[in-house]
């Protein structure tokens, strides 16, 4: 039944170009990752990336969401993150700024020009974050601490500087175009697939690592089966708990025309059991990663940014309080039970044994936040434990929960998507005929 399925995606003209073209854009991005930016010695830059590959820390972390570009100082080094953090931040400012949530309630022209208002917040923060790259690899190798080692960027003058920033910026500015393009005329999310894309082209080097550290006798094999089986567990959980959902019962009035009287439909309201998403865990890394990135215009973070990278206890417990703060914090600003409770109202429907209005908006809060207690812990759980577990084994790969996270929603949704597109042209999905149909999870960008 699946390998039937899977004939039928390439069956369908429509479908099979989309796909086509999709993996197209993904190979022409995964081929900038090797063009590496001017000015810069690739041989003492892979002696440098060696060294902070060994010692950890935040480089790992942004080198894996880049798929490797950032180790080698590549084009696409800054990745798609700025646009990511862009998208995130117009999210929040179109709940609390009145006049951007106007612009989000006129339709497509509102959403285009938030659109627009995002493209706009990227390139800002690709330069800023260009200039924090460009000082980093102008500071490799004459740093005093750090001893004889050698220099990546022979003159850092003005040319570097500048050319390092436009090459970067540019950089982010072409993914982001090939991801709306996917998103436009391929299949998926196409912001959601670069980021996928990146994760998923670091596994094979990190499994190879594994081999050989297996074939070396310096990694056990009976750990690395039982660790690849928890992850298999852990993928299970994730998948089982994205799909999950609370379905509150909508009871609509019956209604009378002439002399007939027709019964209120049943209907239910679905509240998601992570309804955050991976949001709280991307705005929690990019809040831990700020001093590092600070730290080259103010010193005094440098001790902070120590105190982090040293003590993973520490970095964890803020990790885990940050994760389940913004859990709270993004649901509260994105759902808002009086507007759902009005929304119910006008429509001619109400919740069994509640009033509309007041009463309904509190039932809605407690149940939302109940859920969102739920889905916090479980966010806090899949984002650290498998980073402590890789830590203490000393696995030599860097496969983190908010990675897994991704990755699996980003399966599920582009899945959902095929599966529509088959039904819509009368073939079976893949499930089956009677088979529950695939809910997909996140969804990033525009």
């Amino acid at each position: 039944m699946a390998f039937s399925a899977v004939l039928n995606v390439f069956r369908v003209a429509e479908l099979r170009s989309r796909l086509l073209f999709t993996l197209a854009l993904l190979t022409i991005y995964r081929l900038g990752i090797f063009i590496h930016t001017p000015g810069i010695n690739r041989a003492a830059l892979d002696a440098h990336m060696k060294i902070q590959r060994e010692s950890g820390g935040l480089l790992n972390f942004f080198n894996f969401f880049s798929g490797g570009a950032l180790e080698q100082m590549s084009i696409f080094a800054l990745g798609i993150m700025p646009y990511v953090s862009a998208s995130i931040v117009m999210s929040l400012l179109t709940v609390v700024i009145p006049a951007l949530d106007r612009l989000n309630k006129e339709g497509a022209l509102g959403r285009r020009k938030i659109n627009q208002y995002t493209r706009y917040g990227t390139i800002l923060l690709s330069i800023a974050q260009g200039i924090g790259i460009a000082n980093i690899a102008a500071g490799m190798g004459r740093s005093v601490d750090a001893g004889p080692s050698p220099i990546v960027v022979e003159s850092p003058d003005f040319w570097f500087y500048s050319m390092t920033i436009i090459t970067l910026t540019a950089g982010t500015a072409f993914i982001m175009w090939l991801g709306e393009r996917i998103t436009e005329s391929g299949i998926g999310n196409g912001i959601s697939l670069i980021i996928f894309a990146g994760i998923v082209a670091r596994l094979p080097a990190g499994m190879s690592s594994i081999y050989t550290s297996v074939k070396a006798e310096t990694l056990n094999l009976g750990l690395v089966l039982i660790l690849l089986a928890f992850m298999l567990l852990v993928v299970g959980a994730v998948v089982y708990i994205e799909r999950g959902m609370r379905r509150i019962p909508i009871q609509y009035a019956k209604r009378v025309s002439g002399q007939r009287v027709f019964s209120g439909q049943a209907s239910y309201f679905p509240l998601k059991v992570n309804a955050a998403g991976v949001i709280p865990p991307i705005f929690a890394s990019t809040l831990l990663s700020l001093p590092a990135t600070l730290s080259s215009y103010l010193p005094f973070l440098r001790n902070l940014q120590y105190s982090l990278q040293s003590n993973l206890w520490v970095y964890n417990g803020v990790f885990v309080f940050l994760i389940v703060f913004f859990a709270f914090f993004y649901t509260s600003l994105t759902f808002r039970p009086d507007d759902i409770a009005d929304n119910i109202k006008k429509n001619g429907g109400y919740i069994p044994g509640l009033r509309p209005g007041r009463q309904t908006a509190d039932y809605i809060s407690r149940v939302l936040n109940r859920l969102t207690a739920g889905g916090a812990i479980y966010l806090a759980m899949v984002c650290v434990v498998p980073t402590v577990i890789s830590g203490w084994t000393n696995l030599p790969i860097h496969f983190g929960g908010t990675g897994l996270l991704i990755v699996v929603g980003v399966a599920l949704d582009t899945v959902q998507q095929i599966e529509q597109h088959l039904i819509t042209k009368n073939y079976e999905g893949f499930s089956g005929p009677r088979g529950p149909r695939i809910r997909g999870r996140i969804r990033m960008g525009a």
